[in-house]
């Protein structure tokens, strides 16, 4: 009877974290509908155009009396909105790994995000400010959401599970970010059959990603579990607690040298997927329609690939996964440079190789992450990590509006963006990861 009972409620556990996994693929469902409608295909280049339209005769506006080239307004606005999201990570990871209760902070940050999002629809005319601020509270918003829903992964999976967990989550994201740019393609290719003018087609575009991702995000909310502060002495709030967590993370130098990887090349996968879409618009001239469906594209092709990488990292580790994934994001963007202007078709076959490399980069590296993470500080670490995630990630987009302020050209602001990918290599090549799992008190998987 007893052994009846133990089995009983191991049973129940594994239904619960089944619920439980279930609800946090939702969230990427939700929310990467704005990484992908709004930052990726649509405010980049409405963004610019709005600047432009604000400029002087020379191609300059002036927020807050700073002049910037029009062209560069929406690459220093994600730049300023990933140095407000360094200072607010922090914050919200020490009150979480103090409190233990997740799911409020991840409704605030989730709800700001989203509703800031649907504020873009009054993004008309030369408000480029308007815009710029939106965009500011809407990313670092993002960023601070997700350092909480990436902190659930080793709660609601065990190791051997987490490579297939983590690839599942992003291939929802994925999935649901195709659905949503198939309607957004149609709305924006047939906007007068709608009665809409093309810009207030965009502005629709825009925030309907918003209402999207607030109306999802009650499904992880509902699903989710708060477990409580697991950890005596957790990490106080702010700077302090944040500077605890790196003297903490310093007995363990192999997680903070996996960090060190991270930041650098994931600041190149993120520099390339916010700023696609202005090199496709201004350096290759295609139109709007274009570029949706090479997002698109990428989005299709992204749900297979993480999968597809998923399975690989189980026969081949996730560290050589994504060391084998990092060379083909450094061919690929090479071979962006030489894309012929007025070209789409090579421009699909640029996103097709995108695709398939870019949710399982991002997935598997989640799921490593976890691996090297101590017993009892989920919260703690993942705030590092996610500040990793976006603490240099500034650097890649001021890089890329530098590039073109100084040169005139996106061919050689995309392609500056191959140092990230080749020292990131190097980097990750160098940490030995067994080793460093063992040091964080965990159990090392058959394949890593």
């Amino acid at each position: 009877m007893g052994t009846d009972t133990v089995r009983a409620a191991a049973d129940d556990e594994t239904a619960a974290l089944r619920r439980e996994q279930r609800g946090w693929y939702v969230y990427d469902w939700a929310c990467s509908v704005y990484s992908t409608s709004v930052l990726t295909v649509f405010l980049g280049p409405y963004l610019t155009s709005v600047a432009e339209r604000a400029a002087d005769g020379d191609g300059w506006v002036h927020p807050l009396g700073v002049p910037v080239r029009a062209g560069s307004f929406f690459a220093y606005s994600v730049s300023l909105s990933v140095i407000v999201a360094v200072v607010l990570m922090p914050l919200a990871g020490s009150v979480a790994d103090r409190s233990g209760r997740k799911k409020p902070l991840l409704a605030a940050a989730a709800y700001t995000g989203a509703a800031a999002t649907t504020g873009m629809f009054f993004l008309d005319g030369d408000r480029y400010l308007l815009g710029g601020a939106l965009l500011i509270v809407a990313n670092a918003a993002q960023s601070v959401a997700m350092m909480l829903y990436n902190s659930y992964l080793p709660q609601i999976a065990p190791p051997q599970e987490r490579d297939a967990v983590s690839s599942r989550g992003w291939a929802f994201g994925y999935a649901a970010g195709s659905l949503v740019l198939v309607a957004d393609l149609v709305l924006y290719s047939a906007h007068g059959s709608f009665g809409l003018s093309e810009s207030a087609a965009v502005r629709v575009c825009l925030a309907s990603a918003g209402l999207w991702w607030g109306a999802f995000t009650l499904v992880p909310l509902s699903r989710l579990r708060d477990r409580g502060a697991r950890v005596p002495h957790a990490a106080a709030p702010g700077p302090r607690g944040l500077a605890a967590t790196f003297r903490d993370m310093r007995r363990h130098p192999l997680t903070l040298a996996f960090l060190l990887a991270y930041l650098v090349y994931n600041d190149g996968i993120q520099t390339v997927i916010s700023q696609a879409s202005v090199y496709g618009s201004e350096e290759l001239g295609l139109g709007q329609s274009t570029l949706i469906v090479a997002v698109l594209l990428v989005q299709v092709l992204a749900v297979a690939g993480a999968l597809a990488m998923g399975r690989l990292a189980r026969v081949y580790g996730a560290r050589r996964t994504i060391l084998g994934s990092l060379v083909a994001w450094t061919v690929t963007l090479a071979a962006g440079y030489f894309l012929p202007a007025g070209a789409p078709v090579f421009f699909f076959v640029l996103a097709a190789g995108i695709g398939l490399v870019l949710g399982g980069s991002q997935a598997l590296s989640r799921s490593l992450f976890s691996h090297l993470v101590p017993p009892g500080k989920e919260a703690e670490y993942f705030a590092a990590y996610e500040l990793s995630d976006r603490g240099m990630s500034w650097l890649g987009p001021l890089l890329f509006g530098l590039t073109y302020q100084l040169t005139g050209s996106y061919r050689s602001a995309i392609v500056s963006l191959v140092a990230f990918f080749v020292l990131g290599f190097v980097l990750l090549a160098r940490v030995p990861v067994r080793r460093a799992i063992g040091e964080a008190g965990n159990p090392v998987p058959e394949k890593i």
